[in-house]
């Protein structure tokens, strides 16, 4: 009992780090303390939502955040403890152990018996854990004794144990958008208390817009680099620290490229993309692909580029293209940024030196052409449903002639009511098979 005592002396001595700390980098001193400075999350944080309501009532299982890096998931759980009045204990999965876990939640056991107060345990990197590690745990969890609040990167359907996931809510996180970003920049800019206001820190409206475009919804990374660049930019005349476009470039080693998502140098650049690939350029596709996934671009909306040409420009003259692009953009929505860059290369590539042909895609322009502007054709009564009863009756389906009873699973039927050319391929790549495939059968 005497060491109980002593370890109890200690934990009441202890308390958490405060944010006015001015040591403290300025990511973890503008941590949010309340949800109306939370940026970002309003799918799982506006108002109405299961858990703003959870949180705002104090009724809190355990948790798992999941989602990229910087999105706010300490931040979050930071928050959380602030609004509920909890001793936040902060764990990184990384360097623990088990027996850091189980003093931990000692600690956390005699605070709430003696003060009752309650602990949120929060465990970064918590992929990390071996299930030996989750399993310390389980018993405390599902007896009340810590909240825990876990946070992760990857999956945790596929990387917490199922016991631990089945007692906790699991909510997505995303990456911020660039208006949360500024957001948040703004605020650090003019806090006096926890941020830059008492430095007199301006910033122009390209610097700002310049640092929340590039740190791709990374707002630890953002903060970062507004500190770097507060503290390296000299006062000017006016007493007030200019962090100007140069600082940032400098703070986040990137230099800004000119590529405004909503103006003309992203047209143009997505516009001489296709052309690349369209005109078997490899050299200028990578290029241009670089340029836009070095500006952040989403590396998505590249993927659909390539999806799109594939099918437009190479279409059956070589139909792995699309195959590829396809796949590419599968990659991409599994593995993200920097790596999905390298699956984007392979498809921009490939469908850059493949044959080309847009044959399909004349094709489905004149048949939707004849479709808006003609008087839509009937269906033949030969090819008509005759599967339902009474079909024989209204003549559906009569003497119509099945492929696969001829030889060669071909034989001469008319599939249109009015006879029409649409589809005519051209002697390139695979195509060319199909073009003399479809002469031998009479059809081209």
């Amino acid at each position: 009992m005497e060491n109980a005592d002593k370890e109890k002396i200690d934990l009441f001595q202890k308390e958490p780090v405060s944010v006015d700390n001015k040591d403290l980098p300025l990511a973890v001193r503008m941590r949010p303390e309340t949800l109306e400075d939370f940026a970002g999350q309003e799918h799982i944080l506006a108002k109405g939502k299961l858990l703003r309501r959870a949180i705002e009532a104090d009724k809190l299982s355990s948790l798992i955040f999941y989602g990229p890096a910087g999105c706010g998931k300490t931040s979050l759980a930071y928050c959380i403890s602030k609004i509920t009045r909890s001793y936040f204990e902060h764990i990184n999965a990384v360097s623990s152990n088990v027996d850091e876990l189980r003093k931990a939640i000692f600690k956390a056991k005699l605070r709430k018996r003696d003060t009752k107060t309650k602990t949120i345990l929060f465990i970064d990197e918590a992929h990390r854990f071996n299930k030996a590690q989750q399993d310390v745990l389980l018993e405390d969890v599902e007896e009340g004794n810590v909240i825990l609040i876990g946070a992760t990167i990857e999956n945790p359907f596929f990387y917490i144990i199922p016991p631990l996931v089945s007692r906790s809510l699991v909510f997505e996180l995303k990456p911020l958008e660039e208006t949360g970003l500024k957001k948040i920049i703004l605020r650090a800019l003019t806090d006096s208390e926890r941020g830059l206001g008492s430095m007199k820190a301006v910033m122009g409206e390209d610097a700002a817009s310049f640092l929340a475009k590039i740190c791709g919804g990374d707002a630890r990374r953002a903060l970062n680099a507004l500190e770097i660049a507060a503290a390296t930019c000299e006062e000017g005349p006016d007493k007030k620290i200019n962090i100007t476009l140069k600082a940032i470039e400098e703070s986040v080693q990137r230099k800004a490229v000119l590529y405004d998502k909503k103006g003309d140098a992203h047209y143009d650049t997505v516009s001489v993309f296709i052309k690349s690939m369209r005109g078997s350029d490899p050299d200028a596709a990578v290029y241009w692909l670089a340029k836009m996934l070095y500006a952040g671009e989403d590396p998505r909306f590249i993927a659909r580029r390539i999806c799109i040409c594939a099918a437009e420009d190479v279409g059956n003259a070589d139909p792995q293209a699309l195959v590829l692009a396809n796949a590419a953009y599968q990659v991409c929505e599994f593995i993200g940024m920097p790596e999905a860059r390298i699956p984007l290369a392979q498809a921009a590539i490939y469908v850059a030196s493949a044959p080309k042909s847009n044959a399909s895609y004349v094709a489905i322009e004149a048949a939707y052409n004849d479709v808006e502007r003609e008087r839509t054709q009937e269906v033949p009564d030969h090819l008509k449903d005759a599967s339902y009863k009474s079909a024989e009756k209204l003549g559906r389906g009569k003497d119509y002639k099945y492929a696969h009873d001829y030889p060669g699973h071909f034989v001469k039927q008319e599939y249109l009511s009015k006879k029409k050319k649409y589809y005519q391929p051209i002697g390139l790549g695979y195509e060319k098979i199909i073009k003399e495939r479809l002469e031998k059968l009479g059809g081209a």
